[in-house]
């Protein structure tokens, strides 16, 4: 298996696609695919495995492994909007499972985006932990926008026991 954090503007597919980019800017490795998805807006960790039965278990819900996102949000969260997040989010696809989630100091070490996020100086960001068990499109966006803080960058920190933790943009590394 294959522990890759994807940067900014990557496809979680080895074929690039108008300006994106493909796994293939940064895996040479044959017959491994992604357990999963994280979008080309999003950045973090991303399973990689030639494994069949392993790609299944991380990717389908049916087996509910935990995701953990560090969310940079604009605006400041007030506890109605975390409690909101705890107890499961109605989107237009239905109501999401409960989250756990709690705002966090900006994760330390973590990497500048490129490219940067939009920032308005009269308008204050935070950063929540945000921890589901779900895999829908764009979840975590439609989730923070749901309780009123829109996100501004989303990096998924880890997928049941794997994490990043140390691993820079573009970088990977054999388990």
């Amino acid at each position: 298996m294959i522990c890759f954090n994807k940067p900014y503007g990557v496809l979680s597919q080895f074929t690039p696609e108008g300006r994106w980019h493909g796994l293939r800017d940064y895996i040479d490795i044959p017959n491994v695919y992604a357990a999963g998805r994280l979008d080309a807006d999003s950045e973090g960790l991303l399973l990689l495995t030639g494994d069949g039965a392993l790609q299944a278990r991380i990717a389908d819900p049916r087996f509910k492994m935990e995701k953990t996102y560090w969310v940079q949000v604009d605006g400041v969260p007030i506890e109605a909007a975390l409690a909101a997040l705890r107890q499961g989010v109605l989107l237009n696809d239905g109501l999401t499972l409960p989250a756990r989630a709690r705002t966090i100091d900006p994760p330390p070490g973590l990497w500048e985006r490129d490219p940067p996020i939009r920032v308005r100086q009269n308008k204050p960001t935070a950063w929540l932990e945000l921890i589901i068990k779900e895999g829908r499109n764009r979840q975590v966006r439609r989730m923070t926008a749901a309780v009123g803080l829109p996100t501004l960058r989303l990096v998924r920190a880890a997928i049941g026991p794997y994490a990043l933790e140390g691993l820079a943009p573009g970088c990977w590394r054999e388990l």
